[in-house]
């Protein structure tokens, strides 16, 4: 990969024939329909018409679509993704041209050289909520101070894992000169190394945008000098064993993407097999393996094999040192998703050792 990465966004969207448009009047059956034949939706007139629409898609695919399973949930989610991405907006010198449109930074940060262009309905408000974590900051109860995730990077919604990490690095009473953290994302694994005291994490990430918005995030400042990262994949650069290596991979195997940011929610089935390999490598023959993982693909029945206990198994690199484990809180009354299997869930910290 380049030692300077660029920056991962929407793709705009130049059309040269006229559209049809959706309005509060406009027939909804029919411009479903048009939908469904692979018809693109210009909304022109409010912002606000883009949101029924998008109401009316959900309500159709519900009456054509189970939506039970986990499975189910995944087939549902990838129709609504490709029709609603149909639905488009136009964006004028860096501004939504549909009245009362949100105001979104981001689109004088990413697309200043452009003045005119389309972008799909689901991308704006990707966009959107974007803007508003970045500029307003997340608070986190592990971190003394907010992040400001950038466009298009993970950050945690959910923090048991981070509570269960952060128990553990109190504990942790080995060297604290390195650590490598694969798969960086906004950065909080790194920031928790550091603020409990290891003085260099070297960081990695494929997303280029973890990579660009951290070192805006960094500066200059001390941290900047704490943290170094490299925009590769697994380990990347980083040659050196290190006494301590965390490693917060996806934690469903692999399935259509859907989306930059399902990169980091769904893992290929070489993942874990290079990365084993490559950490075998790196680990200095006291250091110890840190995984965060959690039993959700078991408990949906996406899968059987849990990678980790298979290379436990089967690898002849790692003992297991301890696996701690955290129940998962009860899902917000807020989520679309089936809240029952969070009853059962769990998150793990596997702690593994040089055989």
């Amino acid at each position: 990969m380049s030692a300077e990465p660029k920056v991962n966004k929407p793709e705009p969207i130049a059309i040269s024939k006229e559209q049809k448009s959706f309005h509060h009047e406009s027939n909804v059956g029919s411009t479903i329909e048009d939908l469904i034949q692979g018809e693109s939706i210009l909304i022109n007139e409010f912002y606000n018409d883009g949101i029924s629409l998008l109401k009316e898609l959900h309500n159709y695919l519900k009456r054509k679509l189970p939506n039970k399973s986990f499975k189910e949930q995944h087939e549902y989610r990838a129709e609504y993704f490709r029709l609603s991405n149909l639905i488009l907006l136009e964006i004028i010198d860096q501004r939504i041209v549909a009245k009362r449109s949100p105001s979104i930074g981001w689109l004088e940060k990413l697309y200043s050289e452009n003045n005119h262009f389309f972008l799909t309905f689901p991308q704006v408000q990707g966009l959107n909520s974007a803007w508003q974590w970045y500029k307003n900051g997340v608070s986190l109860p592990v971190l003394r101070n907010k992040i400001h995730p950038y466009y298009g990077t993970y950050f945690p919604t959910r923090f048991e894992h981070l509570v269960l990490f952060d128990n553990w690095l109190k504990r942790y009473k080995g060297s604290k000169k390195t650590a490598i953290d694969i798969g960086v994302g906004s950065g909080v694994l790194s920031l928790q190394m550091v603020q409990h005291g290891f003085q260099k994490v070297y960081a990695t990430d494929t997303n280029p945008n973890a990579i660009i918005g951290l070192k805006e995030f960094m500066g200059t400042t001390k941290l900047s000098r704490k943290i170094e990262l490299d925009y590769g994949n697994l380990f990347g650069k980083w040659k050196k064993q290190s006494e301590l290596i965390v490693f917060n991979p996806p934690w469903l195997p692999g399935t259509d993407n859907l989306g930059s940011i399902d990169s980091a929610i769904y893992y290929n089935e070489t993942l874990f097999p290079d990365f084993f390999i490559a950490a075998k490598k790196r680990l200095l023959p006291d250091g110890k393996l840190v995984l965060i993982f959690s039993n959700l693909a078991e408990i949906t029945n996406v899968t059987t094999v849990h990678p980790i206990e298979k290379e436990l198994a089967e690898g002849n690199r790692f003992q297991l040192e301890k696996c701690y484990k955290k129940s998962v809180g009860a899902a917000s009354e807020k989520t679309k998703r089936s809240p029952h299997w969070r009853s059962s869930e769990e998150v793990q910290l596997w702690v593994l050792l040089s055989i």
